[in-house]
Parts: structure tokens; sequence; C-alpha cells
């Protein structure tokens, strides 16, 4: 099955929480409202520098995504 690279989730036990599921490498959960990532992927040292930086733009891709998904509810 093929996922989008990012999917809108929320769960009424976190009725202030906005979670953006980034389903490519490094795949994580970020809590938009909070900026807490729980990643969903286990790395190895040597890797940690090409995960900062993919990260980095992977969370600005997830807030642009949010606010893409959003003003489409507003219009």
């Amino acid at each position: 099955m093929k996922l989008p690279k990012f999917i809108l989730g929320d769960n009424t036990d976190f009725p202030e929480a906005i979670f953006v599921i980034h389903t490519d490498f490094p795949r994580f959960i970020i809590n938009l409202q909070t900026d807490e990532l729980e990643w969903l992927e286990d790395f190895d040292t040597q890797d940690e520098e090409e995960l900062i930086l993919e990260t980095e733009t992977a969370i600005k891709e997830a807030t642009e995504f949010y606010d893409k998904e959003v003003s489409t509810y507003d219009n």
C-alpha cells in the first residue's frame, strides 16, 4: 500500500493536540501544539548528522502540510 507522506491525526484523549504523522524516513509523529516528536525509527549514531538535516526539513514540511490542510477547511 502506498501511504501519503503526511497524515493528520487527532485523538479525544488529547483535545488540544494537533498530530502530524510523517510516514517517510525518518518516520515520526509531531505534536504541533508542543513541538514534541515521537520517533518511529531506531537510529545508528553514524546517521546522526544526516538525520538532523532530514528532520529539520521534515518538520518544516509537516507544518506546511498542516497549514495547507487547515486552509482547505477554512475555504
